[in-house]
């Protein structure tokens, strides 16, 4: 099997594009590519696809984040809500917008030369969806490291309890629609230097659904949904980093007269550590040790996010010594490698001094070993943490 392409490339534009400029250069892919414009030819057709992913991806803010940071590899898992081999569904689900291509604007399923038999005119019934909600969670750096669960408190649009959410006084208030007899869509024929293009409009009577409602009901008005809140328990993995974005398909907003919910938008962001730095999935931590246990070396422990790591130090240890603790730093959402703990050694450097201790030092510093004798061919610290990355 091949290795699919890269998103941008199959679009052809940069990762700075903006939306108006996926969607743009979708457009132009699905003229060059379309079916009815190339048939028989199979180069085409897989072109035609293999755009129609591209911009789902691309096209969806959550999507092209995952893509951004991790690749092919971070759309794994994910739904696309759609079959990306298959032209009917491809023409299902870009409906709207391949009406807006072949019949001229004005939205709806369009037709031209009646799309090859894929979806020709044959509108399907209009489904409401709920609005996405997006809430912040804040996470810590152990939440982060091992994933956690969160109980949420959402407000949101929530099911009419009264009418069950049909929006209808009761089920007999539910009527076919008179406009459209019930299909959820009108047709309309017009020239061109095609030919005759077909286009397949959404019922503005009854918005596409096929019906109407004579009695509203009085709690939701006819919408469907009322104002309430609902807990929601989502599973964070391990690894994620400020500013990603997880979403729970279907916990968002519920949608009119019984439509398909929102989804929740779960936006991260990392909360300071007192002592740890990050950076990528390495943890930087400045670990200070006595004088005396430089001079003369020591065992200690080194913080984790958790528990502790024993560490031997040599006697003469200098200030701005590097340690790298493998695998001890956050994982990689998705993946089994981890990251690195690097830890900067300081020496510090008592600020008060009692009489004695001041005497003490005194007669220290005229002894020899006391006077600095830097190693001429020490590497810097900078150096030094380049160096582990490059051994790695």
């Amino acid at each position: 099997m091949m290795a699919k392409r890269d998103f941008y490339e199959v679009l052809g534009v940069s990762k700075t594009a903006t939306a108006d400029e996926i969607k743009k250069a979708y457009r132009k892919k699905a003229m060059q590519y379309h079916p009815d414009r190339n048939p028989g030819d199979k180069e085409a057709e897989e072109k035609f696809k293999e755009a129609a992913e591209a911009y789902d991806v691309l096209s969806n803010p959550d999507k092209k984040a995952r893509y951004d940071q991790f690749g092919h590899e971070g759309l794994r898992g994910t739904s696309s809500g759609f079959d990306p081999n298959d032209l009917g569904s491809i023409f299902s689900h870009f409906g709207d917008l391949f009406g807006d291509l072949f019949s001229g604007g004005g939205g709806g399923f369009g037709s031209f030369g009646g799309f090859g038999g894929f979806g020709g005119g044959q509108a399907q019934k209009a489904v409401r969806r709920g609005g996405d909600l997006r809430v912040p969670v804040k996470l810590t750096l152990e939440e982060i490291a091992t994933g956690c669960t969160k109980k949420l408190k959402i407000p949101k649009q929530v099911p009419c309890q009264k009418c069950g959410g049909t929006g209808a006084h009761d089920p007999q208030s539910i009527v076919t629609c008179p406009t459209c007899h019930g299909s959820g869509h009108v047709v309309h024929q017009q020239r061109s230097m095609f030919g005759v293009i077909q286009q397949v409009g959404v019922c503005s009577a009854c918005e596409g659904t096929g019906q109407v409602i004579k009695d509203k009901c009085p709690d939701c008005r006819g919408k469907g949904t009322v104002r309430g809140e609902e807990v929601v328990e989502i599973n964070i993995p391990a690894g994620v980093a400020d500013g990603m974005q997880i979403r729970e398909r279907g916990k968002g907003n519920a949608a009119p007269k019984g439509g398909i919910p929102g989804d929740l938008i779960i936006a991260i962001s990392e909360e300071e550590h007192p002592v740890f730095e990050r950076e990528g999935n390495n943890l930087y931590l400045n670990y200070y040790i006595s004088f005396p246990q430089a001079a003369l070396g020591a065992e200690v422990e080194i913080p984790l996010l958790h528990g502790r790591a024993k560490v031997k130090l040599p006697a003469g240890t200098q200030s701005g010594k590097v340690l790298r603790l493998q695998g001890k730093g956050l994982p990689e959402i998705h993946h089994r490698a981890v990251g690195d703990l690097i830890v900067n050694v300081v020496v510090w450097t008592p600020t008060r001094l009692s009489k004695e201790e001041k005497e003490q030092i005194e007669k220290l510093a005229q002894s020899d070993n006391f006077t600095p004798q830097p190693d001429k061919k020490a590497r810097s610290f900078f150096t030094r943490v380049r160096q582990f990355f490059e051994d790695k």
